[in-house]
């Protein structure tokens, strides 16, 4: 008996440690959180649904900036040429409606008097993995056929390493940032310069970032060369002059939607301790564990 007790006991620590039970809470203000295990993420209805922290056991991973557009996490159509700057404010700043549907948050935003698209935002937790996952919806609600890509733009530190799966070689512009090759893969040291920079890469599905002994890693659709909108790539990162922020970039599929039609493009959240080195093939291999 004591020897099966023994064991149930372990089964019981493995389930705990690898499938923790999402939780929302309501705080206040139309700010709500969902909790995984050690993760949490706060989302704020309304300012855009925009992501503003995403910690480990209390350690913050993205931008607390308080500048505008230097915080937080947010969603955008591309390609950008379509509504150039600013961004637009039904998406990125008005108040979005929020449900909370079981274990899942879902906030819609209004409908883009410039644009016809109305966003939505679902967030919930893959419970095997301890990520927390951010459905985005772009639906059509111009009565016209339309083309569009969804675009994720997380803010952090203008600290760390960043680094994903493509070849240096193929980044460009060539030569803005001092990006590295190592282990196949392409790593970026932050630095600092008195111009903003932005590059674009043809990756494998995943962008890492890492800081302060968090390793922050984004899984989302692998696009080939031909999928993205036009002028634009499946990896971009926007680095701010100065010592200030960077911006860590995805987009999916330029998509063709009827009127009325709706696509949905998934983003995977995860976040670990990291303390050791980098670049370094452990750290690669780790990455692509957890992606796969």
């Amino acid at each position: 008996m004591k020897k099966l007790t023994t064991l149930w006991v372990a089964i019981a620590c493995m389930t705990s440690a690898t499938a923790a039970e999402p939780v929302i809470k309501n705080l206040g203000d139309s700010k709500y959180s969902i909790e995984a295990g050690d993760i949490s993420m706060t989302i704020n209805g309304a300012g855009g649904g925009k992501i503003l922290s995403y910690q480990y056991k209390g350690t913050e991973v993205i931008s607390q900036s308080t500048f505008p557009e230097s915080f937080g996490s947010t969603f955008w159509t591309s390609p950008q040429k379509e509504w150039n700057w600013p961004p637009v404010q039904e998406f990125d700043k008005q108040p979005y409606t929020v449900e909370e549907k079981g274990t899942s948050l879902v906030m819609t935003s209004n409908v883009s008097a410039r644009l016809k698209y109305r966003i939505r935002k679902e967030f919930s937790v893959d419970t095997k993995s301890n990520a927390i996952v951010v459905a985005y919806s772009i639906i059509n609600e111009s009565g016209e056929t339309r083309k569009v890509a969804p675009w994720e733009i997380t803010r952090v530190p203008n600290d760390g390493m960043i680094f994903f799966d493509a070849p240096t070689g193929q980044i460009t512009p060539a030569n803005l940032m001092p990006f590295q090759s190592a282990f196949d893969a392409s790593w970026y040291q932050t630095d600092e310069a008195n111009q903003n920079r932005k590059i674009n890469a043809d990756g494998k599905g995943w962008l890492a970032y890492l800081n302060n002994g968090l390793l922050m890693v984004k899984k989302f659709q692998d696009l080939d060369a031909s999928q993205p909108a036009p002028d634009e790539a499946e990896i971009q990162v926007y680095v701010n002059r100065g010592k200030s922020y960077i911006e860590l970039e995805s987009q999916g599929a330029y998509t063709e939607l009827k009127a009325g039609e709706s696509l949905t493009w998934t983003v995977k959240w995860y976040l670990t301790p990291y303390t050791g080195e980098a670049p370094s093939n452990a750290l690669l291999k780790k990455v692509r564990k957890m992606v796969k």
